[in-house]
């Protein structure tokens, strides 16, 4: 299975001749939904979500998760490893408030699917600190370098047979593994790749997305702040000047104008989670995508 498609190719090549001849043309064709499908699914997620990794004050946190669901951003991201498991704990205290419009994904250490048996009871426990019957969406959090990916992927469609996930996906793969996965599915459909993913860090640009354009699988991109430090930049602040937006809300508008992709930025101040919120609604224009992707690549 070739990772880059002739129709992205041939976009390569055009973007070369625009910018050769002076003009502004995205890599990608800019995404203008702030709600977008999981996979091939029907189901639609907010473009913008909340992250729940390295949580240093849980009491702040849950309120800014709590804020976060309130004005709509109802994707949320945890896994049994963060913060051993009290991420899971914060997530189930929170949903339990709200209703089942939110959609949780969590992330199980590799070492969990060498076994079908072994995946079961980590998601069963997974559930049981999160409250819930079923996750929406249950994610291998990297690949196991000693197992093998078919076997991983065997184990995780399992969670899906017993009703432990209505989805299932991966995360940290990288395309050839991302490939191989897919060959290995037998009953169910991944969903989502969920990849480090930023203006800073677009490496997945290169084979990664395309491929996930092409298969139809949402890629969840973490750390799309890095840590903060797109903040003080100076080209997404000028960038934002001109739309009444901060550089967070410009670095997070690129992101999620890309197809198939959403953020899941995380900030335990609800302050930020509400600049977050004002990265929806709006599209930076051609020209400053193209900027962005001048000085970022």
């Amino acid at each position: 299975m070739e990772t880059t498609s002739p129709n992205l190719k041939a976009r390569y090549i055009n973007r070369f001749i625009h910018k050769v001849y002076g003009c502004s043309m995205p890599l990608f064709p800019v995404d203008l939904m702030d709600r977008k499908p999981i996979g091939k699914s029907n189901e639609f997620v907010s473009a913008i979500g909340v992250g729940t990794w390295g949580i240093r004050n849980y009491l702040d946190a849950e309120k800014a998760l709590r804020h976060a669901l309130s004005i709509g951003l109802t994707l949320i991201d945890t896994a049994e490893i963060y913060g051993s498991g009290r991420a899971e704990e914060l997530v189930g205290r929170v949903v339990k408030d709200f209703s089942r419009d939110v959609f949780i994904t969590t992330k199980l250490p590799p070492e969990r699917f060498r076994d079908r048996d072994e995946a079961v009871s980590a998601a069963r426990a997974s559930l049981r600190r999160m409250g819930l019957r079923t996750a929406d969406l249950i994610l291998i959090h990297w690949p196991h370098k000693s197992v093998p990916i078919s076997r991983q992927v065997k184990s995780l469609e399992v969670l899906a047979d017993l009703g432990l996930c209505r989805y299932i996906g991966v995360s940290n793969f990288n395309a050839d593994e991302l490939v191989e996965a897919l060959e290995s599915t037998s009953k169910y459909e991944l969903v989502v790749n969920q990849v480090k993913y930023s203006v800073y860090d677009r490496h997945v640009e290169r084979d990664l997305l395309p491929l996930c354009i092409r298969e139809g699988i949402t890629i969840q991109a973490y750390t799309p702040l890095e840590g903060g430090a797109v903040a003080a930049d100076k080209t997404l602040t000028d960038i934002g000047s001109k739309y009444g937006k901060t550089a967070v809300q410009v670095a997070l508008n690129f992101l999620i104008s890309r197809p198939s992709v959403v953020a899941i930025p995380k900030s335990e101040r609800s302050e930020r989670i509400g600049e977050f919120k004002g990265a929806l609604g709006w599209r930076l224009n051609d020209r400053d995508i193209d900027v962005i992707e001048r000085v970022s690549r």
